[in-house]
C-alpha cells in the first residue's frame, strides 16, 4: 500500500472512531498529527500493528465491496470496524481487534489529549465536553516561584552536623527543624528542582495518567526497578509504568504534583492489632505511639505547611487542640449533590482539608480552582508542598545546602552502631562524579521503597544483610492503599470544574461496628478528571467508545459524572517487600529495588464493602446509572508507599524505635511512610510532615 493509499485510509478510519458534526472530526480535531508524531515515537507498534492493519482492512473492503476503504459509504465504513472491533476477520497478519483498539485508543488520545502533544488543535474536544483546565477566573497568570538554590557537587562541605536524604515531605520538615536550630544540613535529593514550566501538562505523561511517560522523575532512562510476579516469573518495569510504584521524585517529591488531601489518622489506626486482632498472614501491628503523641506535631504540620479545612467537620476523628489555619475551600457543585444523597442516608458528611491556600498566607495566592490539580505543578503556588514551605525556610537560615540530581549510594557505618557519613554519585555533562560525606546524624527520607533499597544497598561487616537488617524486617511490610468506589451518571449537569474536585467526605464505614470488616476506610468525591481519565476509566460499562454514539458519550457524560472512592485500612503483609534484584542494576552500577507481594485478603473484603457504600451513596443522590470499581489483588504501593522500615518497641519484628531512629544505631533515623506500622484509611501525607516534625525535634533534643 502506498504513502497516500495509507494517509486515505487512516484519515477515513479516524474520521469514523471520531466523525464530524458540530463539532470537529478527528482529522480536523489534529489526530493525524498526533498519530504522525507517534509513528517516529514507537515505531515498532506502527509497523507491527497499525501498518499491517490498515492493509488487511483497506483488503477486506476490496473483497466485500470491492472499493477502497475510503471510498465506502460511512455505513459500510463501520461495519468493516465493528467487525475489526470483534475479531471477526481471523487471517489478518494481526489481531483485528488488537489493532482497532490500539488505533483507536492513539486516535482517542490525540483527539482529547493535550494540545502540546500534537492533537486536539485548539482544544475544541474540552470545549465540546465542557473540560477547562485553567483556572476558574480564565486568566493563566503563572505566579513565579522562589528560587531554590543548589550547592554543586565540588563545593559541598566535608561534613555536616546532619545529610537529610530525600526533599519530599519528611525530608523538607527534617531540613526546616535542623536547620532552625542552628544545625549545618544537606539535602540530598536525587531528582532535579523543577520549575513550574518545566514539570510538564501532557495529559499522556504525567503522575495521574503515565501512559507514555510522567512529568517529575526519575529518568525513564537508566532506572528500572523489577516485579516478581505471582508465579516467580520477573520482569523488568519502567518509572512510568504502574507497577513500578513510582513517586514523583524531584525537589518536593509527591507534594509537588500531590491532590493535597490532609488527613489526621484516626486514634484507632495506632492500635489496629488490639482492636481487631491480627488475621492469618498478616502483620498487623500496632504503633509504638498514640494518637495522643502525634496530636501535637499535626497541629504543627497543619499551620505551619498550611492546611484549609473545617475542624468542626467529622466528629470522631480525634480530639483537636487547634482549628485549622484557612477555611475550607466552597463545595463543588457535585459535592453539593452528594450531600443531598448522604442526608437521605443519614450520613454525616464534611469537607476535605487540603495542603492548599483557600486564602493567601506566606505570600502566596489563594487556589484559583483550576481543572488540572492533581498529577501537575501548581499554577499559582498555591499547593502546599515541601519544596515552596519547609525548604524554603531550611535555605533561609543559611545553613542549609542542597544538591539535586545526586543519589546517595550508600551509608557508612561503624559497628552497626554509629552512621559516619554517605557516598554520593552524579551523572554531569556525560561523567560520572563520586564523593563521601561525612555527617553527625542522617535522616533518612527517600519514600519507602527507595529508602528500603538504600538500608538494603548499605551492607557491611557488622551488618551483611543490610543496615538495621538484622532481623530480616528492612523492606517487608510494603504497603500503600487499596481503592474502591463506584461511578454514577446523572440525568443533570453535576460537575462545574472547580478544581481540585475533591471536596465532600464521609467517614461512615471508618473503624465502623456496623460494617464487619477490620478498619474501613475513607469515601469521598474525586479529583477533577482529565478527559482522557474519562475515556479510559469513567465511561459506562455498556457505553458506545467510538463513532457518533461514542462522540455524543463524552460530550454528554463528562459533566455527568460523579465518582466515589477511598482507601481501605490496607492490612500488611510480611511477604509483600522490597529487596534488592541480583542481576539488573541501575545506570551507576547499583542493585535495583526488587519488589514482590499481592494484597491480603482482607483488604479486598474492605474495599468490596467500601464499593458498595460508594455505590448507595450514588443512588441516594440521584443517579441514573452506577457501576463499580473493583482494585486487583497484585502488590499496592504507590504514591501512598509506606511500612518497609516500620517503628516498634522490639527490633525482631520492626527497623525504627518510637522515635523514627534504626535500632541499635544513635544517629541514624528515618523520616517517610516507610516507618508507618499500619497506613490509615486515608491520604498519609499529614502523617508523614507530623512524624517528621516529631523526629527532628527529638535528633535535635539529642544534639
Amino acid at each position: 500500500m502506498s504513502q497516500h493509499d495509507e494517509t486515505q485510509i487512516l484519515k477515513a478510519v479516524t474520521d469514523r472512531m471520531i466523525p464530524k458534526d458540530e463539532w470537529p472530526s478527528a482529522s480536523e480535531g489534529g489526530v493525524l498529527t498526533y498519530l504522525e508524531r507517534y509513528a517516529v515515537q514507537d515505531a515498532a507498534t506502527w509497523t507491527d500493528v497499525i501498518e499491517p492493519g490498515l492493509g488487511a482492512l483497506n483488503a477486506e473492503a476490496g473483497k466485500l465491496h470491492n472499493q477502497p476503504f475510503s471510498e465506502l459509504s460511512a455505513h459500510k465504513q463501520d461495519q468493516l470496524l465493528h467487525d475489526a472491533e470483534r475479531d471477526f476477520f481471523q487471517y489478518w497478519p494481526v489481531s483485528s481487534k488488537r489493532f482497532f483498539d490500539t488505533l483507536l485508543s492513539l486516535v482517542v488520545e490525540g483527539y482529547y489529549g493535550s494540545p502540546e502533544s500534537g492533537g486536539n488543535i485548539g482544544g475544541k474536544s474540552w470545549d465540546m465536553i465542557g473540560y477547562r483546565p485553567g483556572p476558574a477566573s480564565g486568566k493563566n497568570s503563572v505566579v513565579p516561584e522562589g528560587d531554590l538554590p543548589q550547592t554543586p557537587f565540588n563545593q559541598l562541605k566535608d561534613r555536616y552536623d546532619v545529610i537529610v536524604i530525600g526533599a519530599g515531605a519528611g525530608g523538607s520538615v527534617a531540613a526546616a527543624v535542623l536547620a532552625e536550630a542552628g544545625l549545618q544540613v544537606l539535602v540530598v535529593e536525587r531528582g532535579s528542582w523543577l520549575r513550574y514550566g518545566q514539570v510538564g501538562t501532557d495529559h499522556l505523561r504525567n503522575h495521574r495518567l503515565s501512559k507514555y511517560g510522567h512529568n517529575t522523575g526519575p529518568e525513564l532512562d537508566g532506572n528500572p526497578r523489577t516485579i516478581i510476579m505471582a508465579g516467580g516469573d520477573k520482569r523488568i518495569t519502567m518509572p512510568f509504568e504502574g507497577d513500578y510504584h513510582n513517586n514523583a521524585m524531584t525537589v518536593g517529591g509527591g507534594t509537588r504534583i500531590y491532590g493535597a488531601q490532609a488527613w489526621r489518622f484516626h486514634p484507632n489506626d495506632f492500635r489496629m492489632a488490639s482492636r481487631y486482632g491480627v488475621p492469618e498472614g498478616s502483620s498487623l501491628s500496632d504503633w509504638p505511639i498514640q494518637y495522643e503523641d502525634l496530636e501535637p506535631y499535626y497541629n504543627r504540620a497543619e499551620w505551619e505547611v498550611g492546611v484549609s479545612g473545617d475542624g468542626n467537620a467529622h466528629s470522631g476523628r480525634g480530639k483537636r487542640q487547634h482549628a485549622y489555619p484557612m477555611p475550607a475551600l466552597s463545595p463543588t457543585l457535585e459535592a453539593e449533590h452528594l450531600a443531598r444523597g448522604a442526608e437521605k442516608l443519614g450520613w454525616e458528611t464534611g469537607p476535605v482539608p487540603l495542603l492548599i491556600n483557600s486564602v493567601q498566607r506566606d505570600g502566596r495566592p489563594a487556589c484559583v480552582r483550576c481543572g488540572q490539580c492533581i498529577g501537575f505543578a501548581c499554577p499559582t503556588n498555591s499547593k502546599n508542598g515541601g519544596h515552596n514551605t519547609m525548604l524554603v525556610r531550611a535555605m533561609a537560615t543559611g545553613n542549609c545546602d542542597l544538591i539535586c540530581d545526586t543519589l546517595v549510594e550508600r551509608i557508612d557505618t561503624e559497628g552497626g552502631k554509629h552512621a559516619t557519613g554517605v557516598h554520593l554519585v552524579q551523572q554531569s555533562e556525560g561523567s560520572v562524579q563520586r564523593r563521601q560525606v561525612r555527617a553527625g546524624h542522617i535522616v533518612v527520607a527517600a519514600g519507602a521503597i527507595e529508602s528500603a533499597r538504600l538500608l538494603l544497598n548499605s551492607a557491611n561487616d557488622s551488618e551483611p544483610n543490610g543496615i538495621g537488617n538484622r532481623n530480616g524486617q528492612v523492606g517487608r511490610n510494603l504497603q500503600g492503599h487499596v481503592y474502591a468506589g463506584a461511578y454514577g451518571l446523572f440525568d443533570e449537569r453535576v460537575q462545574d470544574g472547580l478544581g481540585p474536585g475533591v471536596s465532600i467526605a464521609t467517614f461512615r464505614f471508618d473503624h465502623s461496628n456496623e460494617s464487619g470488616i477490620i478498619g474501613g476506610g475513607l469515601l469521598a468525591n474525586d479529583f477533577t478528571r482529565l478527559p482522557l481519565i474519562h475515556w479510559y476509566r469513567a465511561l459506562g460499562p455498556d457505553a458506545a467508545r467510538w463513532g457518533s454514539k461514542g462522540k455524543e458519550t463524552m460530550s454528554e457524560s463528562y459533566l455527568r459524572t460523579s465518582q466515589i472512592q477511598g482507601p481501605i485500612q490496607e492490612i500488611p503483609n510480611p511477604e509483600s517487600r522490597v529487596r534488592l534484584s541480583k542481576s539488573v542494576k541501575d545506570r551507576f552500577g547499583i542493585p535495583v529495588a526488587s519488589l514482590y507481594g499481592s494484597v491480603h485478603p482482607e483488604s479486598l473484603r474492605a474495599a468490596e464493602m467500601l464499593g458498595e457504600q460508594a455505590e448507595k451513596w450514588l443512588w441516594a443522590a440521584g443517579a441514573r446509572e452506577v457501576w463499580r470499581t473493583r482494585p486487583g489483588s497484585g502488590l499496592s504501593a504507590g504514591q501512598h508507599q509506606a511500612g518497609t522500615l516500620r517503628m516498634g518497641n522490639d527490633p525482631l519484628t520492626s527497623v525504627t524505635d518510637p522515635l523514627g531512629r534504626v535500632h541499635g544505631y544513635d544517629n541514624l533515623w528515618v523520616s517517610d511512610g516507610s516507618v508507618h506500622v499500619t497506613n490509615g484509611g486515608v491520604n498519609p501525607v499529614l502523617t508523614i510532615l507530623a512524624l517528621a516534625f516529631r523526629t527532628a525535634e527529638n535528633l535535635v533534643k539529642q544534639g
